[in-house]
């Protein structure tokens, strides 16, 4: 049976760090320290969405964000009392209204987002909670940060949509130092002028994990935290962090394959010698070697990945997993399913237990997840 371990006194050890790193930012005018917003999207970045925010409220994290709507509504059924931003802006009537009537705080990007929670708050006869989406440069959600005459006209609209914050993302904080400051500047410029419209900005945010490692002082009143809590960030930072997660497993057929003998799919790995095999019942369904570093990087990087994809299709991959106290190479392509061990001179049996680091985002969600 396999499943995914969480660590849980690691996943204390980071929740712990991330406070103490976001209390030295200081207090801002009201004598408030850095807000802290987990983001549980994607299932909890893989940790169970359900049981990863109940663990976190028990370790004093009481302000949390998601991505659909189907999330927010989860941890309501759940149970879940404390403040839950909906990070993606809609203007789907339907989900506009469900996400008021469970107290959902909504992200207003456009004047279609306006409309429909205008239209839905006189028909319930409330005032909704919203944070102002401001775009400065990722494309997707938000006011566009040069169309600043169209932003303000849309805010002095608002009637029942009082604005709690403000904020923005970045897109590539983890790596591109100069354009995360542009970002910033962009978004410091929109809140000036709001102020100088009188209009109310509510706790202003930008900063994601990388960029609340890389720069404190753009942590502003609260910041977004989503991998730093997993210690799986993409660069060496100062934070002491653990990585959290991984997959759990046993050994399910072992056997001897002869020299000259292929393995895997395409063929890809040729045995040079008699070679003593373990099948590992996980593979790439289950997060086994899946990551997003593809999403992450300049074109040049993203031409090196797939000269390492050619290059890994000619020659055996240098990929391990732990079998009982034993490093063991995978041998040949990960499967959907499972992959391939070479176990030779070594003593390992079937059902021996078998540890495989994983980014959790990544496994399958249907696996369960133990917290030990």
């Amino acid at each position: 049976m396999k499943k995914l371990i969480i660590n849980v006194k690691d996943l204390r050890h980071n929740i712990e760090q991330i406070k103490k790193y976001a209390s030295k930012s200081g207090k801002n005018d009201n004598g408030e320290y850095v807000k802290i917003i987990a983001v549980v999207k994607t299932n909890g970045y893989g940790l169970g969405i359900v049981e990863y925010t109940k663990f976190l409220i028990d370790n004093g994290i009481d302000f949390f964000a998601v991505s659909t709507v189907e999330e927010a509504i989860k941890l309501r059924k759940a149970g879940i009392k404390q403040d839950i931003l909906m990070l993606s802006s809609t203007a789907i009537k339907e989900d506009v209204e469900l996400l008021v009537e469970n107290n959902i705080i909504l992200t207003i990007g456009s004047t279609q987002d306006i409309e429909v929670a205008e239209e839905v708050a006189k028909e319930k006869n409330v005032k909704i909670r919203a944070h102002i989406k401001i775009d400065t440069g990722f494309g997707r959600y938000g006011f566009i940060y040069t169309e600043k005459e169209k932003l303000i006209e849309n805010l002095k609209l608002l009637q029942n949509i009082k604005i709690e914050g403000t904020y923005s993302h970045f897109s590539i904080s983890f790596y591109d130092d100069k354009y995360t400051k542009k970002q910033f500047s962009r978004f410091l410029d929109i809140i000036e002028l709001l102020k100088m419209n009188e209009i109310e900005t509510g706790m202003l945010h930008i900063c994601n994990s990388s960029a609340f490692a890389k720069f404190p002082i753009m942590n502003l009143n609260a910041v977004r935290i989503g991998s730093a809590f997993l210690g799986r960030l993409s660069f060496t930072n100062a934070l002491g962090l653990r990585k959290i997660g991984y997959l759990e497993t046993n050994v399910s057929e072992i056997k001897t394959l002869p020299a000259k003998f292929n393995i895997g799919y395409s063929n890809t790995f040729k045995t040079k010698k008699e070679t003593k095999i373990a099948v590992i019942p996980c593979g790439y369904s289950d997060g086994v070697n899946v990551t997003n570093d593809r999403d992450m990087f300049r074109m040049i990087d993203k031409l090196r990945y797939i000269v390492r994809d050619v290059k890994d299709f000619f020659k055996k991959q240098a990929k391990y997993v732990k079998i009982k106290d034993n490093k063991c190479k995978i041998l040949g392509r990960i499967g959907t399913y499972h992959i391939i061990c070479d176990i030779t001179g070594k003593d390992i049996n079937i059902g021996d237990k078998v540890k495989i680091d994983v980014n959790p985002k990544f496994v399958d969600s249907s696996l369960r997840r133990e917290y030990i």
